[in-house]
């Protein structure tokens, strides 16, 4: 029987230390809270675990003092699911208006990019600062229509589909424009041009043609546009104005929450996100065995 000889050089185990280390980093703390947020009533916020059981997810469906969890994850969820659609929406027109090209496209890509370089924090402020102005201008309107009762009401258009669904499009956006470049350099167009030949209307060949071949990758763009804007902290913080998403609460209670029921919270926000993640290739698996079983 012959002995099979490991030949592989000594830069390939220096290598694989290397990527296990990257990967110790990359999910380590996301271990560490589920383990941690597993504990029994006895437990706390460091190691060693004590117990085993559901006890701080229970403590979380109770709520978390003066926080209303169930609230704000449905805040974060309506608002991830509006930026979801609107990013899939304009992601497509955008690539296909980017691929017949028209006047000004590269000044107009260059302005959409720019809000990926520019600090989150920045954006988020600035995007308030406007709405403040809208807010007297408002104002200014109201008096002028003597609206007195609306102008006694209104205190800020801020807010989570105004000012914080704007925010999260500055960050949510440009990814999606990027992946339909992507997927547009390398579309044939020859089944584009058969449906002219065959006497396809625009819309139908659209419809029955380029969207079922891209439909994958406009899946992922919804992916990329929910669990982009269910995690935001940075853009939503000064934009939001008086409601918390899900991530906000979760940054304020941790200085304030002292029991494992706050890496309950975490593990709840991150499952989600994989949810959303493996809902997606679901779809992608689904969609690719669609087109390959076609005759």
């Amino acid at each position: 029987m012959m002995r099979v000889v490991d030949t592989r050089p000594a830069s390939f185990w220096l290598l694989a230390f290397v990527f296990a280390l990257f990967v110790a980093f990359m999910y380590g703390p996301t271990m560490v809270i589920f383990a941690l947020s597993l504990q029994g009533p006895e437990g706390g916020l460091t190691f060693p675990m004590r117990g085993f059981s559901l006890h701080w997810f229970g403590q979380l469906a109770q709520g978390l003092g003066v926080v209303d969890i169930g609230a704000a994850l449905k805040r974060s969820f309506a608002l991830s699911t509006a930026v979801m659609l609107i990013t899939v929406v304009f992601s497509v027109l955008a690539g296909l208006a980017f691929r017949r090209g028209f006047k000004g496209a590269h000044i107009l890509f260059l302005v959409v990019i720019a809000s990926l370089i520019m600090p989150s924090i920045i954006v988020s402020l600035g995007i308030a600062l406007e709405f403040r102005l809208v807010d007297g201008w408002i104002r200014q309107l109201l008096e002028i229509l003597n609206a007195t009762h609306a102008l006694d009401n209104f205190n800020t258009s801020l807010g989570l589909f105004t000012s914080a669904l704007g925010a999260h499009l500055t960050w949510t956006l440009p990814f999606g424009l990027l992946i339909m470049f992507a997927v547009f350099n390398r579309f044939n167009r020859a089944y584009e041009e058969a449906a002219n030949d065959l006497g396809a209307s625009p819309w139908q060949r659209f419809a029955h043609v380029v969207l079922p071949l891209i439909a994958p990758s406009v899946i992922g763009i919804g992916m990329f546009g929910f669990t982009l804007s269910w995690d935001e902290i940075a853009r939503t913080s000064q934009a939001i104005g008086s409601v918390n998403t899900l991530p906000l609460e979760l940054q304020g209670l941790t200085t304030t929450v002292t029991t494992p029921a706050i890496y309950a919270l975490g593990t709840v926000t991150t499952l989600v996100s994989l949810a959303a993640i493996g809902l997606t290739l679901l779809l992608i698996r689904l969609l690719n065995a669609r087109r390959t079983a076609r005759p």
